[in-house]
C-alpha cells in the first residue's frame, strides 16, 4: 500500500512539473544532432530525485552526504538544462557531489587510490549515462535493468536500504509512462539522467565496497559497451567527443536503420537484466573464473557490438 501512495504522489508531482515546464518554456527543440522531430517538455527526469528525496524525508534523513550530493548535481543539471551553465561550474558541483558520495561510503578511511578511482569511474559513468540519453525509453528501461538487478542482490545480502531503490523504481516507472511511447511526453534532460545515474552509482559503490568484489560492474556492461566504443570512434575520426553527435549504435539503429526505437530501448533493458542475471550467479565462484567470465563476456560483447555497428554504418550511412 505504501509503494502505491508513493506511486500516485510520484505521478502528480510529475503532471504538476509538466505544468511548470510548459509555463516557464523548460523544452526540448528539435536540431541535426536529435532523435526526434517534435518539440517536447524537458526536464521530466527530476522525478528522479523526488523520488529519493521523498526516501530522504521518511527515512529520517538516511545517508545525508548522499543526498547532499545528490542536490547538488540535479539543481546544477537542472540549471544546465534550462540556461546552459559553465563547464567549471558543473566540474565543480560534479568534483563536489562525488566527493560527499565519497564520504558517505567511506572512501576517505582506505587507501587514497580508492577515492581517485570512484572520481574517475563515477564522473565516467555519469556522462555515459547522459551522453546514452538519446531515444525514448533508453533511460527508463536500463534503469529499470539495473535497478532490479541491485534490488534482486539487495534481497539477498542487504547492503542498502531497499525502499530508496523501490521509490527509486517508482520513479522511473512514473518517467517511462510519459517517455517509453513513439511520441514522448518528455524527456530526462540533463537533471534526469545525471540524477538517476548518480542513484544507481551510489547503490552499486555500496555493493562493491561491502562485497569487495568487481564484478558488479558488469550489472553496466551494455551501457560500457556502447559509450567506450563510440568514443574510441570519434576519437579516431578526430572528432571533439564533447559534442553532441548520433553515434551509439542505438542511435544508428534507431535514426539510419529506421529500427523502432522503442524496440531498441526495451533490448537495451533485456539484454542488461540477463548479463546481470548471469553475473549475481557468477559471483559466488572463485574469483579467478569471475575474471574469466567477465573477460569473456566484455570482450564477445565488444566483437558483437562492433560487427553489428559496422554493418550500419556501411549500409545506412556509407550507402
Amino acid at each position: 500500500m505504501t509503494y502505491i501512495i508513493i506511486f500516485i504522489i510520484l505521478f502528480i508531482l510529475e503532471l504538476l512539473y509538466f505544468r511548470i515546464a510548459d509555463r516557464f518554456n523548460i523544452i526540448d527543440k528539435p536540431n541535426e544532432r536529435s532523435s526526434h522531430s517534435a518539440i517536447t517538455l524537458r526536464g521530466g527526469g527530476v522525478i528522479f530525485y523526488l523520488a529519493a528525496f521523498i526516501y530522504f524525508i521518511e527515512s529520517g534523513f538516511q545517508y545525508p552526504w548522499f543526498f547532499l550530493g545528490l542536490t547538488m548535481m540535479s539543481v546544477v543539471s537542472f540549471l544546465d538544462d534550462i540556461f546552459t551553465l559553465s563547464n567549471k561550474i558543473r566540474l565543480f558541483i560534479h568534483f563536489s557531489s562525488v566527493l560527499l558520495m565519497a564520504y558517505q561510503l567511506d572512501v576517505f578511511e582506505m587507501p587514497w587510490y580508492y577515492l581517485l578511482i570512484l572520481f574517475i569511474v563515477v564522473v565516467g559513468v555519469i556522462n555515459a549515462y547522459n551522453f546514452m540519453d538519446g531515444i525514448n525509453g533508453i533511460t527508463a528501461c536500463y534503469s529499470l535493468a539495473v535497478g532490479a538487478l541491485l534490488m534482486i542482490v539487495n534481497y539477498r545480502m542487504s547492503f542498502i536500504a531497499q525502499d530508496l531503490l523501490a521509490y527509486t523504481m517508482l520513479g522511473i516507472l512514473v518517467f517511462a509512462f510519459f517517455n517509453f511511447r513513439k511520441r514522448a511526453k518528455c524527456f530526462a534532460g540533463d537533471v534526469g539522467s545525471v540524477a538517476i545515474a548518480f542513484i544507481l552509482l551510489f547503490a552499486l559503490g555500496t555493493l562493491i565496497l561491502k562485497t569487495g568484489n568487481l564484478i558488479y560492474f558488469l550489472f553496466l556492461a551494455v551501457y560500457g559497451i556502447d559509450a567506450v566504443w563510440t568514443i574510441i570512434r570519434r576519437l579516431y575520426l578526430k572528432e571533439n567527443i564533447f559534442e553532441a553527435h548520433r553515434s551509439h549504435l542505438y542511435q544508428f539503429l534507431g535514426n539510419e536503420a529506421g529500427m523502432n526505437k522503442l524496440l531498441i530501448s526495451f533490448m537495451y533493458g533485456i539484454i542488461q537484466i540477463i548479463i546481470g542475471l548471469v553475473v549475481i550467479k557468477v559471483a559466488s565462484y572463485d574469483t579467478t573464473f569471475q575474471w574469466f567470465f567477465a573477460l569473456t563476456l566484455l570482450s564477445g560483447l565488444s566483437i558483437l557490438y562492433l560487427i553489428i555497428k559496422t554493418w550500419a554504418i556501411r549500409k545506412f550511412v556509407n550507402k
